[in-house]
């Protein structure tokens, strides 16, 4: 007869076991992106991260066609520069009457020959429009004059482009070129002839 004592069976586990351990946690669940919260007054969105180029953070570019206030300033600069020197030239030469001998040099070319050149009367036309004579103004030099509305006109057009953020393009075809060099050459020849001495300074 076998005296080795037969082994007591196991006592069963506690189904519910109690004291401190792994057991008693509660059960959680990894967040995924299709479960994030959405975005609330008390939870607001976090913005995405720029994407990441050769190992850095990509820099956020503003958009060209969003400008900020430094970037217009900055456009408005060039026109509102090439104002003040038109403005300051006239205001000289409207406190400098042109038409009192040895304030401005003599033209070169009627100097030497007698001869009226398109530019001639240009400053005494330029200070009969600042004080408002345009009938003297007209008579002095008739294509300055209407350079000086002409200059007005793109003026306001390039400002305008300059404030949306876009550049003065101005192109010609050469027609118009060649059509501008015959008016000053018509103008030059009439204005030297005794028919068109209106023309004259």
């Amino acid at each position: 007869m076998d005296a080795t004592p037969t082994p007591a069976a196991p006592e069963p586990s506690d189904p519910d076991p109690q004291g401190v351990g792994p057991w008693n946690l509660p059960l959680t669940v990894c967040p995924t992106p299709d479960m994030a919260v959405p975005a609330t007054h008390e939870n607001p969105a976090t913005p995405p991260l720029p994407a990441r180029e050769n190992g850095t953070l990509a820099t956020p570019v503003r958009p060209a066609d969003q400008p900020g206030r430094t970037g217009r300033v900055r456009r408005l600069g060039t026109p509102l520069g090439i104002l003040a020197a038109v403005t300051g030239a006239f205001a000289y030469v409207g406190t400098v009457d042109p038409n009192e001998p040895g304030h401005y040099p003599v033209c070169p070319l009627l100097k030497l020959t007698g001869v009226y050149c398109p530019g001639c009367g240009g400053l005494r036309s330029a200070h009969a429009f600042i004080t408002g004579d345009l009938g003297a103004a007209l008579q002095a030099n008739a294509i300055a004059t209407v350079g000086y509305f002409l200059f007005a006109a793109v003026w306001v057009i390039w400002l305008v482009r300059a404030w949306r953020g876009k550049p003065l393009r101005i192109a010609l075809s050469p027609a118009w070129w060649w059509g501008l060099g015959a008016v000053l050459l018509v103008f030059t020849v009439v204005r030297n002839l005794p028919f068109g001495s209106a023309l004259a300074p």
